[in-house]
């Protein structure tokens, strides 16, 4: 039998709830902050427990997808998710930007019903960003859950997107949680948080330009199942242009067909081609009744590169297609 605690207001105070797992027991217990609780003897269990359950829904409902996102499976990607989250095993994306590796983790929490908690990493994200710290709030110190503690203890989908991105010293927190121990160590607190059977943990990262200056470490890449992204073939990404900015074919065919010959420039000039999520921007800014060549120079050639020969070489690419 486990324990779940769920920091709650009840008139004014906060405190700390805790529940026993596969029980309808529960009870308050002094929240060692606030010196001026106490329990009402008045308060029966129910009606906390009721308490606790409205305010688990609340932080569950906020995260919940209601509508499909749209994604078109690009390979056996679907089926490879839906197994290691039934094992509860974490996951780890690779593919190049504006592959559709969010929109998958999007499609996937709509799929499996579950609520999705995003993080986009970054050089000052610290543990505490993470797990959760200690605030002010007036005259009193309360306790902030962290988007990874507050998965944990939903059971919601956590995705720490462009994980290299943060420091090594950072991403060690998730060791615990990415294993057969599947915990979640509080120190701050003192405590120990032990995942739902629903929770599972989602990193992603882009093994191109950051497998250049950053990598992941073998500790942590080897506690993951891996799902290989790249950009879908031409007639799934004209598909999916099509779909996603309402464009006719033909204009969908002439994009990829420029997303393709940027790709092409890699390394040559370009350190990434365009991107599906680029074309479908210029997809979209032509359905608006922007110029084709406009929507390219704008969505396409100026987001890609400052360089004035090669915008130039870019420019007359899309001068051959519109």
């Amino acid at each position: 039998m486990g324990y779940l605690r769920l920091n709650v207001m009840r008139n004014g105070f906060p405190y700390t709830l805790t529940l026993l797992k596969c029980s309808r027991v529960a009870c308050g217990v002094f929240n060692p902050i606030n010196p001026l609780f106490h329990n009402e003897s008045a308060t029966t269990s129910s009606d906390i427990w009721s308490d606790a359950m409205k305010a688990q829904a609340r932080a569950i409902d906020e995260y919940r997808i209601h509508d499909e996102p749209y994604y078109l499976s690009i390979s056996n990607e679907i089926d490879l998710f839906t197994k290691a989250y039934e094992n509860r095993l974490p996951v780890l994306l690779k593919g190049p930007t504006g592959c559709g590796k969010t929109r998958f983790v999007e499609h996937m929490a709509w799929r499996l019903d579950r609520p999705l908690i995003t993080v986009a990493c970054h050089d000052d994200l610290t543990s505490s960003d993470l797990v959760g710290r200690y605030l002010i709030k007036g005259s009193q110190t309360i306790w902030s859950d962290g988007p990874l503690a507050r998965a944990v203890k939903t059971g919601a989908l956590c995705y720490l997107d462009e994980i290299v991105e943060a420091r090594k010293d950072t991403t060690v927190v998730i060791h615990p949680l990415a294993d057969d121990r599947r915990i979640l160590p509080m120190e701050k607190r003192g405590e120990i948080l032990t995942a739902t059977p629903e929770f599972m943990l989602i990193i992603s990262y882009n093994p191109g330009y950051q497998s250049i200056m950053k990598d992941l470490k073998p500790s942590t890449r080897q506690r993951f199942v891996s799902l290989d992204f790249t950009y879908p073939d031409e007639s799934k990404e004209v598909q999916i242009i099509m779909r996603e900015a309402a464009v006719p074919m033909e204009t969908a065919r002439r994009l990829r067909k420029l997303g393709e010959m940027t790709r092409n420039l890699k390394e040559r000039g370009l350190d990434e081609g365009a991107s599906t999520r680029l074309l479908i921007n210029a997809a979209k800014l032509i359905s608006s009744g922007i110029d084709p060549r406009e929507a390219c120079h704008a969505a396409v050639t100026g987001t890609l590169t400052d360089d004035e020969e090669m915008r130039i070489s870019m420019d007359e690419m899309v001068k051959s297609l519109f």
